[in-house]
């Protein structure tokens, strides 16, 4: 589940070719979100999420929980609710 998203300002010292060192800044923006599979908040940086999984349609897994057994599970409980049949050719998402 997404939670919310903020802003962390980082600083940097570099040398330059004179030797001279100086401070930079950069901001980094950060995901908060909830474990779909365990409920805890975990962190994530936005540049290494697709823009489109940053709202509550999509699941989001921690890197704690296995990912791929978690969307097993979610494939197995809506086939339940539909009365599917495992060996069915029906896409589940489509339903």
């Amino acid at each position: 589940m997404f939670i919310k998203e903020y802003r962390i300002k980082n600083i940097h010292t570099r040398k330059s070719k004179t030797g001279v060192e100086h401070s930079y800044t950069r901001h980094q923006t950060i995901c908060k979100l909830r474990c779909d599979s365990c409920g805890t908040d975990f962190e994530r940086p936005k540049g290494q999420m697709d823009p489109k999984r940053l709202s509550n349609n999509y699941f989001h897994v921690c890197d704690c929980c296995d990912s791929k057994r978690f969307a097993q599970k979610q494939g197995a409980t809506k086939r339940t609710r539909y009365r599917l049949k495992a060996s069915s050719d029906l896409p589940i998402g489509r339903l």
